[in-house]
């Protein structure tokens, strides 16, 4: 069985009118956050950076305090693969996302409660509520 690595991010913006997620649609039709592959000599931080700025070309700033982890088994081909994803939360001050053409079809701003209708995955919903929640008793005191 092989053994897979990515992080990436609950990426978010503060607007007058609250807080505001960017979500992003995979070119298979997946909702979910910016993450990929680890690559050799590369942090968990530094991948999901580099990851959120290939992906969404914003740039981030990651906000310590908040780690979550999913885990979960796929199979490509004929090989049954682990995969691990490790997520962040970053903040970006930018409204003007751009999509990697080749692995992205869609990014939208969304509210909390926009995000968690569209999530196909009950793993993504949960660590959407978990990053509002964190979001909620930093910063709407």
């Amino acid at each position: 069985m092989k053994h897979e690595k990515s992080c990436g991010a609950v990426v978010f913006l503060r607007t007058d009118d609250g807080i505001r997620y960017y979500i992003i649609r995979s070119k298979t039709g997946i909702w979910g956050f910016p993450k990929g592959h680890m690559e050799a000599g590369e942090s968990e931080r530094q991948t999901a950076l580099r990851e959120i700025k290939e992906e969404t070309g914003l740039d981030v700033k990651l906000v310590d305090g908040f780690l979550r982890t999913e885990k979960y088994c796929l199979r490509h081909g004929d090989q049954d693969i682990v995969k691990k994803v490790v997520y962040f939360l970053a903040e970006t001050k930018s409204q003007t996302p751009k999509r990697q053409k080749s692995e992205i079809s869609e990014i939208r701003l969304m509210t909390y409660e926009e995000a968690n209708e569209i999530f196909r995955f009950e793993s993504s919903r949960r660590i959407l509520t978990e990053a509002d929640s964190f979001l909620s008793r930093r910063f709407r005191k």
